[in-house]
């Protein structure tokens, strides 16, 4: 079944007055484009967190991101009151020594250096990291299940443009068949304008066959119908197939082209137009497939 590229996750943890927000999203690309933004609590995981990323996500351009908001009483920083004694007990001793009276200790107080600075480091646990991860494994699910969903959507648009090609081809031989006769009596009829003129029906016809035989699409009909039946059974493979049905999109794209460089009457070329603008709609999302 196919996936599409395009998808997104995001997961929530709570782990001890934290939230551990896990996002990804992912669009079409060639190869795996991964890009991250990480805490710095979690960069030591980084090498980890890619390589679960990647055995889940083949392909596409795909960005990451895992940070940390905390709840704003653990946030706030503690207050060193003993460092602010030590302080409160010098300027309080300089001001008596020269007289000041009525100062405002607080506003200095809460200027002074370290007072409310936060001192410990903090350090990944494995309990911490767990969660974490369990994080990024469910956000990764998340945007698989989108892909998914995605996939399912490509897939019907596909199908009803493979039917529709298909429907265009068969209503091609009926103008096929008339398009002989057509060229025949064309042929015949501009002999009998030519005064005096003579010819050999024999080589005429020989002549008629050979020029029929090059106007022949019988060929790319039945390549096509292959290319139409492969495209199906590779739309119901496993996912990954995305570049397989691109190439067999462009090979459809030769033989519709044959048979409308092939196709010398309006109604014939009418249809061939109309094949190719289904085509170039499956080219366009054929792009996004997995």
């Amino acid at each position: 079944m196919i996936q599409s590229m395009t998808g997104y996750g995001k997961v929530v943890v709570a782990y001890k007055g934290k939230k551990i927000n896990v996002e990804i999203k992912s669009l079409n690309s060639k190869q795996l484009d991964l890009t991250t933004r990480i805490a710095p609590l979690y960069r030591e995981k980084e090498m980890e967190i890619r390589q679960l990323i990647a055995e889940q996500l083949q392909r596409g351009k795909v960005e990451f991101a895992l940070w940390i908001e905390k709840d704003a009483t653990a946030e706030a920083a503690p207050v060193n009151t003993a460092l602010m004694q030590n302080y409160l007990s010098q300027l309080q001793a300089f001001a008596d020594d020269h007289k000041m009276q009525n100062t405002d200790w607080m506003q200095i107080l809460v200027r002074m250096p370290d007072v409310l600075t936060k001192t410990e480091v903090e350090v990944l646990d494995d309990d911490e990291w767990q969660a974490a991860r369990q994080g990024v494994c469910e956000a990764v699910k998340a945007l698989v299940d989108f892909r998914t969903q995605e996939g399912a959507a490509l897939e019907k648009k596909f199908a009803e443009k493979i039917d529709n090609i298909e429907q265009l081809l068969a209503s091609i031989e009926p103008y096929e068949k008339a398009r002989v006769e057509k060229i025949r009596s064309r042929i015949v009829e501009g002999l009998k304008q030519i005064p005096g003129a003579e010819y050999d029906k024999n080589r005429l016809e020989q002549e008629l066959i050979y020029y029929i035989e090059k106007l022949d699409i019988s060929e790319e009909k039945q390549r096509l119908a292959n290319h139409l039946k492969y495209f199906r059974e590779t739309m119901a493979d496993a996912a990954g197939q995305g570049k397989k049905l691109g190439f067999i999109a462009q090979e459809m794209g030769r033989e519709i082209n044959t048979t409308g460089s092939k196709s010398n009457q309006a109604e014939m070329q009418n249809i061939v137009v109309k094949m190719k603008d289904e085509l170039e709609q499956i080219k366009e999302q054929v792009l996004n497939a997995l």
